[in-house]
């Protein structure tokens, strides 16, 4: 794997981390302001262009998998 790879999956993974976190917060206070923006701008992101340039799996399943994951 080259190195724009290796940035590319890590940039995704990290996404599905803050997505998972911000979930989890979620869970214990849904009116927590941070959570929700972090909630939207994940979900933005892996509905985005740069997204589906950066790797070839689905954002929605992305979304899919955390929230089932969580």
């Amino acid at each position: 794997m080259n190195p724009y790879e290796e940035l590319a999956n890590a940039i995704v993974v990290l996404a599905a981390k803050d997505y998972r976190r911000a979930i989890k917060q979620l869970k214990r206070n849904s009116k927590y302001t941070p959570a929700q923006q972090q909630k939207s701008e994940v979900e933005r992101f892996f509905r985005s262009d740069w997204c589906r340039e950066l790797t070839s799996v689905d954002g929605e399943f992305l979304i899919e998998k955390s929230q089932q994951e969580v």
